[in-house]
């Protein structure tokens, strides 16, 4: 439960999702631009990874179901690994511009 989950899980995760201003196409830009994060519906491993959860783990859920759980079309997930921070972050800019 939530109060539970407050008592015991202090400070962050390693998971974390954001949807990109400009919808689909700039989702999957971003996916095509990072080198360093490998695009899988996965979230554990070492390596950083990223993905599209409405392309990839909840795929089979219907689109009108997805979106009122929160998952958009361009919704991006990322389960951060444990490459070098700064790495990550320049990767990350990178594909963003």
């Amino acid at each position: 439960d939530q109060e539970r989950a407050r008592r015991l899980l202090r400070g962050c995760g390693g998971v974390f999702s954001f949807e990109p201003a400009g919808g689909i196409e700039i989702a999957e830009r971003i996916l095509r631009r990072l080198n360093l994060a490998v695009n899988a519906p996965s979230l554990g491993g070492v390596e950083t990874l990223i993905g599209r959860p409405s392309a990839q783990s909840h795929a089979a859920i219907p689109a009108a179901e997805r979106v009122q759980m929160g998952i958009e079309d361009h919704l991006l997930r990322i389960a951060v690994g444990i490459e070098d921070t700064e790495d990550l972050w320049e990767d990350l800019e990178r594909a963003l511009r």
